[in-house]
């Protein structure tokens, strides 16, 4: 390889070229995509990458790219190709003067590839947390253990009302759905281990969070499933973390919000009384 630390810049990024790795420190500039600012910097292990691209770009640019193995990178796999390309954090965009450079570094690195095919383990690291982020229907967070949700009385179906904020612990989970906020039916779910295979829309099972109306962007969602993915590769079963106590105003208003859906029919009154128990004994 060159110099260590020698440094390729482009538009929104710079690649620092090290002996074992590439480090990517990406612009926070205005123009910069949201979720390169969010994701800093990112540090690819040589072994982490399958091969190496250099192709002509729009209006007078080059591209100079690292393809990811497959399951290496956590954020690669919870994007599942979903990420347009504009928004590919492997690709650098320079100008068309600097391919030659573009090229010689292109060409040192497939000199130094020997890994190929897919990774039995995540070789990057995930995005960092604590990380929360709101969707159309709740607000979901993660402190590296736990994912929690927490229901919106403006947004959740009274499915989830009815099944009440919903806490995870990693060690239930067998993996992420993470669907693109930019197309239909966007959202993200949590796969449980035992509980199969569902059918349910989104916005009727409680352990998913749907998006839209400007709500779950790509640069907060998707963080976070990589961020939860790759807790849930590492962990084993675990019992389910028992949920805290509530605050009683907040209790109050999600009686309030129950008692509106039992007077609309939609809430038998088994299920209000049922529910309501439920809530009052979180106090």
């Amino acid at each position: 390889m060159s110099r260590m630390g020698d440094v390729l810049a482009g538009f929104h990024a710079a690649w620092e070229f090290e002996s074992d790795s590439v480090l990517i420190r990406y612009e926070r500039g205005i123009r910069t995509p949201k979720l390169f600012q969010a994701l800093g910097e990112r540090r690819i292990p040589l072994d982490a990458i399958a091969g190496v691209t250099l192709t002509r770009g729009k209006r007078g640019t080059v591209v100079l790219r690292v393809e990811p193995r497959p399951g290496a990178d956590p954020l690669m796999e919870a994007a599942a190709g979903q990420l347009k390309e504009s928004g590919d954090p492997y690709r650098l965009v320079l100008p068309a003067e600097r391919e030659v450079l573009a090229e010689y570094y292109a060409d040192e690195l497939r000199g130094l590839l020997t890994e190929s095919g897919p990774a039995d383990r995540f070789l990057v690291e995930p995005p960092k947390g604590p990380l929360s982020f709101k969707a159309y229907d709740g607000k979901a967070s993660f402190d590296g253990r736990t994912v929690n949700f927490r229901w919106f009385w403006t947004g959740a179906s009274s499915a989830k009302w009815k099944a009440g904020d919903q806490s995870f612990s990693v060690g239930e989970l067998d993996g992420v759905e993470w669907r693109s906020p930019e197309v239909f039916e966007g959202h993200l779910r949590l796969l449980r281990r035992d509980a199969g295979q569902t059918a349910a829309q989104a916005d009727q099972d409680p352990a998913a969070v749907v998006f839209g109306l400007g709500y779950g962007p790509v640069h907060e969602s998707l963080p976070f499933a990589a961020a939860v993915l790759a807790a849930v590769r590492t962990s084993s079963p675990v019992a389910a973390v028992p949920a805290p106590r509530r605050d009683p105003a907040d209790i109050a208003e999600r009686i309030r919000h129950l008692g509106k859906l039992h007077q609309a029919g939609l809430v038998t009154d088994e299920e209000f009384s049922v529910k309501k128990a439920e809530l009052l004994a979180q106090l």
